[in-house]
């Protein structure tokens, strides 16, 4: 294999491994001038990959899927297969883990034709594996799109409906894509927002991808983990509550951490924070963990309301009784 082969395939692995590069660092990569990268980048075009020249100081160099699939890859049906394939094994949540399947089907999708990714839409909307139903449907076309910016580190816009059903545009920096229970969560940082938040993506839509990269910001596999225990916390609950704090929202934030996800301001000087649980007592625990001398207040709908109140009553006079004698010892025979 010539030098000139070898580097076109390195060329086309770094392509396929990052949504975008530019010139200097393609360059600086394969040892060679940047007159030499457009060379490439033109034997690459001549073999029937379609990379795309961006111009400009931000400008550089990205594989998009073109009006057929490359040459020497895979057929048109062997194309649709895989990336079908790939899609229900996402939506599975296999074993091995859902990082390597992800990562397959980024690169699967980001060259497919439009006309097989209409093809592959349809086939896979209609593909019905075994177990799929115990979860949420969740789009595999919106799966692979979030897949390929956690991969190139883009930041996306998409919008989103709240399990209360109040629906919102978002600006992230997508993380991590993970499953956990029944669903799938993306993990990034909401730059409205200015913090991390957590997104069931059978709940989003309309991802648009802005070409726009970022820095990415370094979390632990233990942080990623809590921040999935949170968001499990707050799906829907059989009964739920919210609470009004006489503390501000920066302190809640600082007194609960992730778990003070959801809460909002209710004013300068007050918090609205969201409870809930499998019934009242799951409820009660909740704002037990409110700080000690904060007041509060609830809107705990009827029955858990009476079925709580009842509960404290019997603990208030059962800590008001006089405390019970301690048993005495029996008399002990005389030996």
């Amino acid at each position: 294999m010539s030098d000139t082969t070898s580097r076109a395939l390195t060329l086309l692995n770094l392509l396929q491994t990052h949504r975008h590069w530019t010139g200097p660092e393609l360059a600086g990569r394969l040892g060679v001038t940047e007159r030499t990268i457009r060379r490439d980048v033109d034997r690459l075009r001549e073999l029937g990959y379609r990379v795309e020249s961006v111009p400009g100081a931000l400008g550089g160099y990205r594989l998009e899927g073109g009006t057929a699939v490359p040459p020497l890859l895979l057929t048109d049906t062997e194309a649709v297969a895989i990336a079908i394939g790939l899609r229900v094994a996402a939506t599975q949540r296999l074993i091995d883990g859902p990082e390597t399947t992800l990562s397959a089907l980024a690169k699967v999708e980001q060259v497919l034709p439009a006309r097989l990714r209409t093809q592959v839409n349809a086939l896979a909307s209609a593909v019905q594996p075994a177990g799929l139903g115990q979860g949420t449907a969740v789009s595999t076309e919106v799966l692979a799109e979030l897949a390929m910016a956690c991969r190139d580190r883009e930041r996306v816009r998409f919008r989103y409906v709240s399990a209360a059903g109040t629906q919102t545009e978002r600006r992230v920096e997508p993380h991590t894509l993970a499953p956990a229970d029944r669903h799938w969560y993306l993990l990034c940082f909401d730059l409205d927002r200015d913090d991390w938040r957590t997104f069931r993506v059978d709940r989003l839509s309309e991802v648009f991808h802005t070409r726009l990269t970022f820095q990415r910001r370094d979390l632990s596999p233990e942080e990623v983990a809590d921040f999935l225990q949170v968001a499990r916390a707050w799906q829907r609950q059989p009964v739920e509550t919210e609470v009004v704090m006489e503390l501000p929202l920066d302190q809640v934030k600082e007194h609960f951490g992730r778990w003070a996800q959801g809460a909002g301001e209710e004013s300068a000087d007050r918090t609205r924070w969201p409870v809930g649980g499998a019934d009242f007592r799951e409820t009660m625990y909740g704002m037990s963990w409110i700080p000690a001398g904060v007041g509060y207040r609830t809107d705990l709908a009827e029955p858990a309301r009476s079925e709580l109140r009842e509960v404290l009553v019997r603990m208030l006079a059962a800590l008001d009784a006089p405390a019970p004698e301690p048993a005495r010892a029996k008399d002990r025979p005389v030996g």
